[in-house]
């Protein structure tokens, strides 16, 4: 179970996403500085208790349509070898020190508990209360066992995880309020979060 600390971060997770999110190929903002605010998200455990994972979703209102992106962050207490080029920036956690933030999609813990997540092995838990599900976030997927590694792609659509025997896990990076699962997935991940008007939107996260 991971503990929700409440306590400072210095820089905040949204400075750093605020220099991040622009390098990315799924970037559709403008060439201005994004000015981002969190509008959702959820947490998986790590089962040893030592890697942070978040999936947060946050908007852009620097466009004049805000444009909205899930962002899978893990958090670890020491640099993760050979993942260099994932990382998003270092934070100073009040209560656990210095921590690395990378991009999820490349970091081995994260990868595994959301393929746990899609199979229904794990259950997703609220953004920022200890110990709570999340029931907004539901899930399908009635194929075989799927491994617990893949390899991460980014392409301008979003981030493609290639799971060890050809299946293809998509992640939508920018993602559409309303939309639905095509019906020939094989499985996913739907999830919600708020719009800048104040409702409440649901789209699938990620795509099997």
């Amino acid at each position: 179970m991971a503990l929700i600390h409440h306590t400072t971060l210095k820089p905040t997770k949204l400075e750093l996403l605020t220099t991040w999110l622009p390098t990315r190929p799924w970037y559709v903002g403008g060439t201005g500085e994004p000015v981002l605010t969190k509008a959702g998200g959820f947490r998986l455990d790590d089962p040893e208790g030592e890697v942070g994972i978040e999936f947060m979703v946050v908007t852009d209102a620097s466009v004049p349509d805000p444009a909205s992106y899930l962002v899978p962050l893990a958090y670890r207490g020491a640099p993760l070898d050979g993942v260099e080029h994932a990382l998003v920036g270092t934070m100073e956690h009040g209560v656990l020190g210095k921590r690395w933030a990378y991009d999820g999609c490349h970091d081995p813990v994260l990868v595994a508990q959301l393929l746990a997540l899609l199979e229904g092995r794990v259950q997703a838990q609220a953004q920022s209360v200890t110990d709570t599900p999340d029931r907004e976030v539901t899930r399908a997927y009635a194929g075989p066992g799927l491994p617990s590694t893949a390899t991460a792609a980014d392409t301008q659509d979003g981030t493609e995880l290639r799971v060890s025997d050809g299946t293809a896990l998509r992640l939508h990076r920018g993602l559409r309020p309303g939309t639905k699962a095509p019906e020939d997935a094989a499985g996913h991940i739907t999830g919600a979060w708020e719009l800048p008007n104040g409702t409440r939107a649901r789209a699938p996260f990620a795509v099997l």
